[in-house]
């Protein structure tokens, strides 16, 4: 008897001994961010575990001698479990033609992209850090139906589904957070993005208004922000151009039991370049950090603060810019910001199926200039006149979300209510200025006369709603609505007039906008998705009160019909999607001509836009990556009367057929580490007037980038214009003639990073 219970004894000690437990964290490779949700799994066997928030896994295999690793949007891993335990940390390398990534700002929470029926896309975490962009349109110009507008010195305008233009139409988040206030939309609100803080950028083409509100009509762009590292990371990179800009970026992250942190920023700066009076300096400061309290309760804290200065060069009229001619009119405008943005964002998992978010938010901007496009002439020939001005407001915001799962046909309810409050401030001064016989502007006197002073209280108060379900094997159906109130509480601290603006008075707008739409999955990675969706675009506080006597704005409206699918191909190698649109705008502010000679804005204009869009990406071979997206749309005044002249049926100035971007990249297998990568991009020709009268013929650039890294070690060099083409971001004509931004010259950017990665 004693003998048989102690061969039991060893036989049980012998099988344990065999039961071998792993316990490790699964990161991100390129973000070196945890991966909660990736799958740990044992080979030929269906045990496995989830990764927890912090990407901790524990994982008993047996006597199995290899595992399987994965999370979605990622390649798979398989590896001997004796190789596993003795790392703390595996990473995952992200796939470069991924079809059901995960995204969250078309719902406002996580999910894939195949439940999505909207067009968005995605610029990965790998897309900024090889293309090492020192502008925000070199990466956003990858997105299908994107153009974003260079003006020099991180100034900018957007064109997606819209012609280029500087109207309210598009809406930029952080986070999910829109930068700026309602009602004081400004078309640089880019300038206030840190770029060195940016994880990946998500872009949504067409309205989204039913989720995120006023403006997002053309498209909304958020900003997704790096989140603190597993492991202990820091960086510095140093870069410069042959035409006088140098930048430097540093960051550095980790996660000490709950806390996690992570600190980014950036300084650039521009002299001496080839355009007169084109200096810049800007510095970008983030700082996050994110408290785990449990698992299922999260503290997620941010801050940014951005300082820029900028001389304003404005454009040059046809002799100057044909002839390459760079020589600037202009010899002191500038342009001045100062912002910052806090929030402070708990998330509480109820349980399974419950979720709540509160966020709180502050934002402040100021935005001094001394602008171009102010300068007038006067009957003196050697004088003109121009303002200084100032654009402030300060923001004060919460934002509740609750997310309800259900069993049921696997529904789910979003529901959630905001209140931004946010007191705006407009000055402008005015100046005399000093002009030479050659026409150069050459200073300016400040005066005692004040052109404008004025207040606005802006509240924006919303509620909106999302459900979905799937009433059907792979089908699933998104329905939403969204309520915004808009309330303008304006004072005047002048005599009202045709220019100092209208008398005190409060105004509001109403929106109601819904959503609805539905993919349906038809199997082997294909698929199909089709909405209908509205946009609205409230007046700017400037379009409503300066420069009127009796303000009579309201919102403008559009109706967006679309559909699109989607593929994948050659085993998971390439991906591909298509959208087509047919929006329509009602109740567009036009300046209309009055009978004094004077303008005013009114809503009689009406707009169609039309178009198609798609994006392919394909590794030919394991070295080999090749991407194209690109546009062809027709934009169309319904009804545009300017107070003289009829446009209806023309095309819109400003609007190209064609847009498109292309890029082969190459990673040598006998030359680990290295990249080198070409691209094309190609803007259509386009009408520079309402009337139709003149045409600009766009153009193409090419660019190439280069670059080699070596454990963490890293350098580059980009070549963009390859041929020093010359070329015009914008061409417009007005009745003084023609006037064209231009496009940055062959430009080469050399550049060298450290980055360094603990162990923990």
């Amino acid at each position: 008897m004693k003998q048989c219970c102690l061969l039991i004894i060893a036989c049980v000690a012998a099988l344990y001994s065999h039961a071998q437990q792993l316990n490790g964290r699964i990161a991100d490779k390129s973000t070196k961010e945890a991966l909660p949700g990736a799958v740990i799994s044992v080979l030929r066997n269906s045990k496995g575990c989830v990764c927890d928030e912090k990407g901790a896994f524990c994982l008993t295999t047996g006597t199995a001698d290899s595992v399987r690793v994965s999370c979605v949007g990622y390649i798979p891993r398989q590896l001997p479990v004796a190789a596993v335990q003795g790392v703390t940390v595996i990473y995952l390398e992200p796939m470069t033609a991924n079809l059901n990534e995960i995204i969250v700002s078309s719902s406002r929470d996580k999910q894939y992209r195949t439940d999505a029926p909207v067009a968005i896309s995605t610029i990965s975490p790998q897309t900024l850090q090889e293309t090492k962009a020192t502008t925000l349109d070199r990466v956003l110009n990858k997105v299908s139906g994107v153009y974003m507008v260079d003006l020099g010195n991180e100034q900018h305008t957007m064109a997606i589904r819209q012609p280029i233009g500087y109207k309210s139409l598009f809406l930029y988040l952080e986070d999910g957070i829109p930068i700026r206030t309602v009602g004081d939309f400004n078309h640089n609100a880019l300038i206030e993005i840190n770029m060195a803080a940016l994880r990946n950028i998500e872009v949504i083409r067409g309205p989204a208004s039913s989720l995120y509100g006023s403006e997002a009509v053309g498209g909304a762009v958020n900003f997704i922000t790096l989140s603190p590292t597993l492991v202990p990371t820091a960086k510095v990179q140093a870069e410069m151009s042959n035409w006088g800009y140098k930048r430097t970026d540093f960051s550095a992250s980790g996660t000490a039991g709950k806390w996690g942190a992570v600190v980014s920023g950036y300084y650039a700066n521009q002299s001496n370049g080839y355009m007169d009076h084109s200096d810049f300096h800007k510095l970008g400061l983030s700082l996050k950090t994110v408290y785990q309290a449990s698992p299922k309760t999260k503290w997620t804290n941010a801050a940014t603060l951005i300082n820029y200065h900028t001389d304003q060069t404005g454009g040059l009229d046809s002799a100057h810019f044909y002839s390459k001619d760079y020589r600037n009119f202009q010899t002191f405008t500038y342009r001045d910001v100062q912002s910052l943005r806090i929030r402070s964002t708990l998330e509480q998992d109820w349980n399974a199926t419950n979720n709540t978010s509160f966020t709180a938010f502050y934002r402040h901007s100021d935005i001094g200039q001394n602008p171009f496009y102010s300068i007038k002439s006067t009957r003196d020939p050697l004088k003109a006149s121009g303002q200084i001005n100032s654009d402030a407001f300060h923001s004060y915001g919460l934002i509740v979300q609750h997310k309800k799962r259900f069993s049921w046909k696997d529904a789910a309810f979003i529901g959630g209510a905001s209140v931004d409050y946010s007191p705006a401030t407009y000055h402008a001064g005015y100046i005399t200025i000093d002009k030479n016989a050659a026409g150069y502007y050459t200073s300016y006197q400040k005066t005692d006369s004040v052109l404008t002073d004025y207040k606005v209280g802006l509240l924006n108060t919303a509620a909106y709603a999302q459900f979905e379900l799937s009433p059907i094997n792979n089908m699933r159906v998104v329905a939403a609505v969204r309520y915004d109130r808009m309330d303008y509480n304006f004072v005047n601290h002048l005599t009202p007039s045709a220019y100092t603006g209208a008398p005190s008075e409060r105004n509001n707008f109403n929106a109601l906008t819904p959503k609805i739409g539905f993919t349906y999955n038809l199997g082997s990675n294909h698929g199909l998705y089709a909405n209908y969706s509205r946009g609205f675009a409230p007046p700017n506080i400037s379009e409503l009160y300066q420069g009127v006597k009796v303000p009579v704005l309201q919102q403008a409206i559009y109706n967006n019909y679309e559909v699109g699918g989607w593929l994948g191909f050659g085993h998971n190698k390439g991906y591909a999607d298509i959208s087509l649109y047919n929006m329509r705008g009602t109740n567009e502010i036009i300046s209309v001509r009055q009978a004094d000679g004077s303008y005013m804005n009114q809503n009689t204009g009406a707009t169609t836009h039309r178009g198609i869009e798609w994006n392919v990406k394909y590794n030919v071979l394991k070295s080999l990556f090749v991407r194209t997206s690109g546009t062809y749309a027709l934009h169309t005044f319904d009804a545009y009367f300017d107070g003289n002249k009829t446009f209806d049926n023309n095309r819109m100035n400003g609007a190209p057929n064609w847009i498109t971007n292309s890029e082969i990249t190459w990673r040598p297998a006998l030359l680990r580490g290295f990249r080198l990568g070409g691209e094309w991009q190609h803007i259509g020709s386009y009408y520079m007037d309402p009337a139709n009268t003149a045409k600009y013929g766009g153009y193409d650039l090419f660019n190439l980038r280069a670059g080699y890294g070596f454990k963490g070690f890293e350098c580059w060099i980009n070549c963009m214009n390859v041929g020093d083409k010359l070329y015009a971001t914008t061409a417009e004509k007005s009745a003084y003639g023609v006037t064209y931004r231009v496009g940055p010259r062959q430009t080469f950017n050399f550049g060298i990073a450290y980055t360094f990665t603990g162990k923990k």
